[in-house]
Parts: C-alpha cells; structure tokens; sequence
C-alpha cells in the first residue's frame, strides 16, 4: 500500500499547485481512479471543475479531452463515425472524444438523453459500439462529468441509469477567506495549469487498482456496508434506493480510501466518509419529502447515524 500512497501523494501535491482547499474531494476522486470508476461533479460555476479535470491529466500524463455538451450534440459527436474512403472503398472509422484516458463531458445534463446514453457503453463496458462494430477503449478510462445545480434552464436530467453509472457525486464548493486569498494569490501571474507537468505515471493505474482489490475488508465492515445500503432501499423519504452496484462500489471506495491512507484494511470510518458520494446520488428522493425541505445528503447523514455499527471482534 506504500507504492500506492506515495503515488496518490505525488499526484495531490501537484494538483494542489493549481486548486487549493480541496483536498478531501481530491482523495475521493483519486479512490474512484483507483477503482477504475467514473465521477459526476455537480457545482455552480467558477468552481474549478475543467482545471481540477486539466490538472489531474497533466500530472498523470495522460491523454485528456474535453466535450461541452449541448443539446445540438449527437451520439456520434461523442463516439466518432463511419465515413466512406474513396480510395480505399470501404468504411473507415474515426474516433470520437471517448477515445481518451480522461474524458471531461462539462455540463453533461444540456445534452439530449439520446447523447447521455451514447456514454452509457463506455462507462460500463469500455468499449463503444458504431454501426455494428465494437471498439475497446484504451485503460485508464476516466469519464468526470460536471454539471451545474442551480441552472435547468435547458437541460436535461440525468436519468437514473445514467448517475448509477457514476462511481462517486462530488461537490468542490466555495473556498473559506483565507484560501480564496491564498487563490487570487497564486493567480497573480501565469496561470499554475501553465507551469505544473507530469509527475506519475498515469499508465499504473490499472495495475494499482489490482493492487487495491489486496486491501482486506473485514466480515464486520461488509455486513455494515449492506446495512447501509438496504437502509436506503427500506427509507420511508426515499422512492429508490441504492443499487447492488452501489453496494459495490462503497466496498471499493473503502479498499481504495483505505490504500490512500497507507493501509491494507478498511476502517468502519472509511465507510461513513465515503458513503454519500458512492450512494447518494443513486437514491431518488420523494416529492414530497423534498417540499419539505430534505435533502439527498440529509436522509443519508441521518441513514448514516441509525444504522448501528456491530463492531464485535473488529
């Protein structure tokens, strides 16, 4: 787990030369690399979203690409095409933007549904299919949508097949006084993106997700994991709750988050840190509990204090 801890530390002091405050987000995000998953990063504008994206590829060396989704977008813009060559006479296919390592569809939910499912492929399988051929995508594949909370104007809603899809929902949030200080600082001169470069290789990643697969999760912690899940599913504020794939996922976001930390075991805490990024935004709340004024991150901050933890011989 040293190998891997010293990667990601590697990876989050260079990041940090360009977004600043945010380290926790940056940890989740690096658990969901390692878990080979996607993420789905909802905020308002001017957040930093495109240069946290930016900044990861750079470090990483890796090759990355940037898709503004728009409701004129077709699958084909996302996938790439068929074209006839005349002088070959025969199809030739041209790779579309999923073609990457990393892949930032910014303000994904402007894009029609016809778009959105157009990922759906590449995100759970890795491949793409055009005109009847599939092709594999290269590894790592990472997908970091982002899209803005407070604007619909426009947009359309990810349906629940699509966030499901997601590994982890994160937010960066505003900066506090000091370090928005420290920001228009460090954006005095060149902008940071400009002067930081490559500093892992990005190409380790899958052979370090393997490596994660190694991290112990005790009997106790995996029963506390299902706990949780069918909590969300038994919810009176709650229409869906999470999916076996969730389930899922919080088991390797806790093997990953506990890898960052330099441990080969999960801790309890890994698992109530984690669980309303990978969980989240997989349950649909009730109509009229949102009238209310409750929250997806309130029920489950509520979910997460009932469930009991049946520590026993951990």
């Amino acid at each position: 787990m040293k190998e891997i801890q010293e990667f990601a530390q590697q990876l989050i002091a260079n990041v940090e030369k360009v977004i600043i405050g945010k380290r926790d987000a940056l940890q989740m995000m690096l658990a969901a690399l390692l878990c080979e998953g996607h993420v789905l990063l909802e905020d308002v504008p001017g957040t930093g979203k495109t240069m946290l994206a930016r900044a990861i590829a750079i470090s990483l060396g890796v090759n990355f690409k940037r898709l503004q989704c728009t409701p004129d977008l077709l699958p084909n813009d996302v996938t790439g095409v068929s074209i006839f060559d005349q002088q070959k006479q025969a199809f030739t296919f041209i790779p579309g933007p999923a073609f990457t390592h990393i892949l930032l569809a910014d303000e994904i939910n402007r894009a029609t549904p016809r778009t959105q499912s157009a990922l759906l492929e590449a995100m759970g399988e890795r491949q793409v299919s055009v005109d009847g051929v599939t092709h594999q995508l290269e590894r790592p594949f990472f997908v970091l949508a982002t899209q803005n909370p407070i604007e619909y104007e426009g947009t359309f809603p990810l349906p629940e097949a699509q966030l499901d899809r997601f590994f982890m929902k994160l937010s960066l949030g505003y900066l506090d006084e000091a370090t928005e200080n420290q920001m228009l600082i460090n954006l005095g001169g060149v902008h940071p993106i400009e002067l930081i470069s490559q500093v892992v290789d990005g190409n380790r990643l899958p052979d370090l997700a393997q490596r994660v697969w190694s991290v112990h999760v005790d009997d106790t912690v995996r029963d506390y994991i299902i706990q949780l899940v069918f909590a969300t599913r038994r919810h009176k504020d709650l229409i869906l709750g999470a999916s076996p794939r969730g389930s899922h996922a919080l088991y390797r976001a806790g093997q990953a988050y506990a890898a960052l930390q330099g441990r080969d075991y999960v801790l309890p805490d890994d698992i109530k840190l984690l669980a309303t990024a990978v969980l989240g935004h997989r349950c649909l709340i009730h109509p009229e509990s949102a009238l209310r004024g409750k929250t997806i991150s309130t029920l489950m901050t509520d979910i997460i204090k009932a469930v009991p933890l049946d520590i026993g011989e951990l």
